[in-house]
């Protein structure tokens, strides 16, 4: 058996044991960093860190309150909260209990955060703030099983016999601790690995969302996994960022207990370009929105700086580009990165004009980024391969308990997800569907068998409903949702997420994009832009002062859109090429419903709102 098997096979049941096994390990190290408004109350925040010791005082002490609140081992407590340092240590007070924790976002209403809390049958909610707090006040006579809300911010927040602060929780944690030291590790001691540790309730496209039920097994194992790819060591530095109701988000705090590095925690998505210089971090993980959105400033800044500016910009970027796809293709080949000559020469060159300046915007220390979620556009990623932030995209899903798939650091290929981590196992269906089997598959849809048994089979092949194929050598390239392909009235099969991420690599004001065409006789999509980048351009181009509405309505922003169009076009099949398309009044959004919070399309919510605009393209075109 080799050392990686060992390490996984040889797992303790949960990721709560993995967390004692840290603190006793490393005690006084860093484990956490957090921000908090400094002293003066303007200007950048100031950060704190927490050793893993002091993190686990206020983690027993959390877990400790919720066992004098009544909560027994595997009742739902959820967590409706932003991503910052409670988050994380309620997260482990929960799991240290031996109760399991139902994530919702704090984006969700008040009528979905109801039917998660009753469908979870939640005995406690730690809410975040005031608003929070507010959705379980209005549906409260609709939840008789909810005993106890617990405020982590208590601004604005009148205390009742049911509500109560995190402070005090921790306070009654401490108290119960003092007359039963032993209390933590005994529950923790009692977790079997098939207990429930997680429920994640996914964002459906219709309908209700399902409970994705992730035992305690699923995290351990993920933890080891982690560690055994070798991506991160002790002495790294992980921002992280990523909802953590999400299970990208979560996966990654597993991850970091059994590594043991620090992480700086900071939800807020604003402060991202302000706080990468302040944490310096050597890895982050990331959706790909947020790199198509540092690629459109730089492309936004690189045109305001004038012609000149802009050429140079434009000239690198290919070099970026052609670096990264030779550089990959000779590692493949050789295990060499190699370069000609005068392709590294012109690298260098274009390194200090601009690559440079662009790694020190992430902190100037980052080796590595994750990406996942959704497919990266590999253009946007051999850009940013080629400047020195290399992005290895992962592949996982609630189901597999998120990281099933990640490229292998220096031997990472732009365009695929990577290899399976230790543990996981592939198989491509007969109809392309990727199925996964392994440790970190789910137990099932919570109250939903027969959901489960549509993609559970007896054996433990799960069905992820995407489309993909492995290269000889156990890469694997998602083409398409399985869901999401369709079938042109001409009988052609068409992957509209390929066609829409080449799109976003090719026009730098894209912000979404929905290509359509079931049943019809071509193509259309239904785009919207970046509201930064396409105001900067609006000033450029005489429509300086106008509203973002009315820019995106001008023939002039039509026509530039267009000409990116025609380029897209170019480099597809006839039957794939985009006949028509409609600028979109406002960008989609979580608020709307167009887009889940983990920033993933909602295809037929964006359908359906836009209906008209789809009828409008194919009015008077003859359907086959």
């Amino acid at each position: 058996m080799s050392d990686t098997q060992t390490l996984i096979e040889n797992r303790p049941p949960s990721v709560a044991a993995l967390f004692l096994e840290r603190v006793a390990a490393t005690p006084d190290a860093e484990a956490y960093r957090y921000p908090v408004p400094n002293a003066a109350g303007e200007g950048p925040d100031d950060w704190k860190s927490l050793s893993w010791a002091q993190a686990a005082e206020r983690v027993y002490a959390i877990a400790a309150g919720l066992i004098e609140l009544g909560v027994t081992p595997e009742q739902r407590v959820a967590l409706a909260a932003s991503t910052r340092i409670e988050w994380i240590l309620s997260d482990l007070g929960i799991m240290c209990a031996g109760a399991a924790t139902t994530t919702i976002y704090p984006q969700t209403n008040a009528d979905e955060s109801a039917f998660i809390l009753s469908d979870s049958d939640s005995r406690v909610l730690i809410a975040e703030d005031a608003a929070q707090l507010a959705k379980a006040v209005e549906k409260h006579g609709e939840l008789p099983d909810l005993t106890h809300v617990v405020v982590i911010d208590p601004t604005g927040v009148e205390t009742a016999d049911w509500i109560l602060t995190l402070d005090e929780l921790e306070k009654r944690g401490a108290a119960r601790l003092e007359k039963d030291p032993d209390l933590i590790k005994e529950r923790v001691g009692a977790i079997t690995k098939d207990q429930l540790a997680t429920l994640i309730y996914t964002s459906g496209t219709t309908g209700r969302p399902k409970g994705v039920r992730l035992p305690h097994d699923n995290w351990s194992y993920m933890a080891k996994a982690i560690a055994a790819t070798g991506l991160v060591g002790p002495e790294d530095v992980q921002y992280l960022w990523l909802p953590l109701a999400h299970v990208f988000g979560k996966v990654l705090t597993s991850g970091q207990i059994e590594v043991g590095h620090v992480t700086a925690v900071d939800g807020r998505v604003d402060k991202i370009i302000e706080n990468l210089p302040v944490v310096q971090p050597t890895y982050m993980a990331a959706v790909p929105r947020i790199f198509e959105k540092v690629y459109n400033g730089v492309v936004a800044k690189a045109r305001a700086g004038g012609g000149a500016k802009y050429k140079i910009f434009q000239w690198a970027a290919g070099v970026a580009r052609e670096y990264a796809k030779v550089s990959q293709d000779n590692f493949r080949r050789t295990g060499t990165a190699s370069v000609p000559f005068g392709l590294g020469a012109k690298h260098k060159v274009a390194d200090t004009l601009v690559y440079s300046k662009l790694r020190e915007a992430f902190g100037g220390r980052l080796r590595a980024c994750v990406s996942g979620s959704v497919a990266l556009a590999p253009e946007i990623g051999y850009f940013f391969a080629g400047a020195g932030i290399h992005i290895l995209e992962g592949y996982g899903l609630t189901e597999s308990s998120a990281a099933s798939f990640v490229n292998p650091g220096e031997a990472y290929r732009t365009g695929t997800v990577g290899k399976p981590l230790p543990g996981c196992e592939v198989r491509i269906a007969d109809d392309g569907e990727i199925l996964l089997r392994g440790p970190g598959i789910m137990e099932g849809y919570h109250g939903l068998p027969e959901k489960t048994a549509e993609v559970l089979e007896p054996d433990g092949w799960f069905h992820t409903g995407d489309i993909g194929e492995l290269s000889p050598d156990g890469y694997l390239r998602i083409t398409d949702r399985k869901k999401d392909l369709f079938k042109t009235s001409g009988g052609k099969y068409i992957a509209p997420t390929e066609i829409e991420g080449s799109f976003k690599s090719v026009c730098p004001y894209v912000s979404n994009i929905l290509v359509h065409g079931a049943d019809r006789n071509f193509c259309a999509a239904l785009i919207a832009l970046d509201e930064v980048s396409i105001m900067g351009w609006a000033a450029e181009n005489g429509l300086g002062g106008k509203s973002y509405a009315e820019v995106v309505a001008a023939e002039q922003t039509i026509a530039m859109v267009d000409g990116y169009v025609k380029q897209l076009n170019a480099g597809l099949q006839r039957w794939q090429t985009i006949k028509q398309f409609r600028l979109l009044p406002r960008d989609l959004d979580v608020e709307h419903g167009e887009i889940t919070p983990s920033l993933k399309l909602k295809r037929p919510v964006v359908e359906r709102e836009y209906a008209h605009l789809l009828e409008e393209m194919y009015a008077g075109t003859r359907e086959a």
